[in-house]
């Protein structure tokens, strides 16, 4: 690894005389691989909402850093995760989303496994010296789940995923996320690091500039967080999932309390994924390091399940998918560009604003997390 131990110690100092991360920080491939291994396969990562899921051999797949996934209900209602590979030479074994009903077959030499991991087919397999079926099953990821959102990681050693969130339960709780349904999501490939991605989404510096013809000039707080989470609060007294002046189109969720009420929690769960907490609504930017200068960007949206059941749900939640849309798009055009101006042989890091507080705490956990 390339950073400059100078470089490192500016970006650490106190706020108010720090200076932003060295640029090998978003670009040197040495730092990617330091990542994917004390990061990305040793922390939890968040795949999507239970309800997705919701029948016997229903399945999505996932690209992950640490290689293809699938999540897979059982016959017995519970949610495992799998490397997405098959135990005999190693084809992809699922692709997408569907159901599979009680069995998974590989489409190359058609061993077949139970839809809770166990092999259950492997063709002219007798005479294979010492071969034990009981071994030779889908190898799980751990997994787990709060209030339906689910998150797998790679290893089983480390906090579990309620020490991992430390308050973050504890602020969210009036918003009942629990009863939270995915109605929207889409994905964008982006041309930057992943952290840039992230570190944009905990700021609002920049929302008058990039933003000025959609969300506008925003002002937030920095609410103390427990655990391996970080937050600001967006300050509105309604609703800012919309672009409108107007009333929302949907009514704030009942018993909120009166933080909640203030205005929007704009969270990161470290590593890899933002929830954007409204007083109406969620949605999540969830990232997908691929390399240094490449990521996959998930935005998807939910409501309270109340709110789908009313008759002209689709006509108020289209100002909502617009906005999450629109905004996203703006952000990933200005992140490009700074990831092209990363790779300057004259980069050199500048001073931060008390505006970027929560864009240097992000890089402190990584460097942390690096032992840098």
């Amino acid at each position: 690894m390339t950073l400059d131990p100078a470089q490192i110690g500016a970006a650490i100092q106190p706020l108010n005389r720090a200076r932003s991360m060295p640029a090998g920080f978003y670009t040197d491939p040495a730092i990617f691989a330091a990542e994917r291994a004390q990061v990305f396969l040793k922390h939890w990562f968040f795949l999507c909402r239970a309800e997705e899921l919701p029948d016997p051999g229903d399945y999505r797949a996932f690209d992950s850093p640490g290689g293809p996934i699938v999540l897979i209900r059982g016959n017995d209602g519970q949610l495992r995760c799998f490397a997405n590979y098959c135990r005999h030479r190693g084809s992809i074994l699922l692709e997408g989303s569907g159901n599979v009903g009680g069995r998974i077959t590989c489409p190359y030499h058609a061993w077949s496994y139970l839809n809770d991991g166990r092999l259950y087919g492997c063709p002219d397999m007798k005479d294979a010296e010492g071969f034990d079926k009981v071994e030779n099953g889908l190898v799980a990821l751990d997994l787990d789940a709060w209030e339906g959102f689910v998150f797998a990681r790679f290893t089983k050693d480390g906090p579990s995923l309620r020490d991992h969130l430390g308050d973050f339960p504890d602020r969210m709780a009036s918003h009942d996320l629990g009863k939270m349904r995915c109605t929207w999501r889409m994905t964008l490939e982006v041309d930057c690091n992943w952290k840039l991605i992230l570190e944009n989404a905990m700021e609002t510096y920049h929302t008058g500039i990039v933003h000025k013809n959609t969300v506008g000039a925003q002002q937030s707080r920095t609410p103390a967080t427990v655990g391996d989470w970080i937050c600001i609060q967006v300050i509105s007294g309604r609703s800012i999932a919309t672009l409108t002046d107007e009333v929302p189109p949907f009514d704030p969720i009942p018993g909120l309390d009166a933080e909640a009420r203030q205005g929007t929690y704009f969270t990161v769960v470290l590593p890899t994924v933002q929830f954007a907490v409204a007083q109406d609504c969620l949605w999540w930017l969830k990232t997908l390091p691929v390399s240094a200068n490449r990521t996959v960007l998930e935005v998807g949206g939910c409501f309270p399940e109340s709110r789908l059941l009313q008759p002209d749900f689709a006509h108020r939640a289209a100002p909502y998918y617009d906005r999450w849309e629109r905004v996203a798009r703006e952000d990933v055009g200005i992140l490009e560009k700074q990831q092209r101006a990363l790779s300057s042989a004259l980069y050199r890091p500048g001073p931060l604003s008390w505006r970027d507080d929560m864009v240097q705490a992000m890089g402190v956990w990584v460097l942390d997390r690096l032992g840098i």
